[in-house]
């Protein structure tokens, strides 16, 4: 994959200890770690990683896992209490894998909900995160068009995801089982579409939420 230019990695609580500073020695640009789950779950390990990044010089960004078995807005408010971002992380990430029976109109409604609840308090439009197959049969339309796409494809380094219609994906996790120094076991590998400043471009400018905040106060 040396083909991209920003490479990172994605981790939850199965990772357990990280050494970071040997990790950003690795070309590690990025990583996302998981926040929240469904409407009460908080991941354990949450907290120390999100610090822990950030104080290794490495782009940090936060997802959370979403359960089609709570209502989305209190799925919403949980991320938010959960993750306060600062200038210069990656927007925040749905991830959606499981439909738990829901019909595909629902599902859709529901993943919009939680997506413009945190677009409308962050100040920024979400990252969708799911695999190839989940996509083309849940996310594709209008609705969605304006999110930035994060897709899961394993096993094909020379066949990148496929997102019809003329959108093209920003993040592909291309493995899930990668090795890095400083951490035990496997990591899932991903790569940004796009060069350096593209990426910049994509991180969370807290002055634009602040902006929108004074907008709100009345006079």
């Amino acid at each position: 994959m040396d083909d991209y230019t920003v490479q990172g990695i994605d981790i939850s609580h199965h990772q357990r200890k990280i050494d970071w500073e040997l990790v950003a020695t690795q070309g590690v640009s990025f990583a996302f770690v998981k926040a929240t789950e469904g409407s009460e779950h908080q991941d354990t390990m949450f907290q120390k990683f999100w610090k822990e990044i950030q104080s290794a010089g490495i782009k940090r960004g936060a997802y959370h896992f979403f359960s089609p078995f709570s209502p989305a807005t209190d799925q919403a408010a949980h991320f938010i209490e959960t993750v306060q971002l600062q200038k210069g992380d990656l927007p925040p990430v749905l991830d959606v894998e499981i439909t738990g029976k829901l019909q595909r109109r629902t599902l859709r409604e529901n993943a919009l909900i939680w997506l413009q609840e945190i677009e409308k308090h962050y100040g920024v439009k979400p990252i969708i995160y799911t695999n190839q197959k989940f996509y083309l049969s849940h996310f594709t339309g209008e609705e969605f068009d304006g999110y930035p796409i994060w897709i899961a494809r394993y096993n094909s380094p020379n066949n990148p995801p496929f997102i019809p219609f003329g959108r093209q994906w920003s993040f592909w996790q291309y493995g899930d089982c990668g090795h890095l120094k400083g951490i035990k076991g496997c990591v899932d590998f991903n790569v940004f579409r796009g060069e350096r400043q593209q990426f910049e471009n994509l991180l969370y400018q807290s002055a634009f939420r602040d902006s929108l905040n004074a907008q709100k106060k009345p006079l």
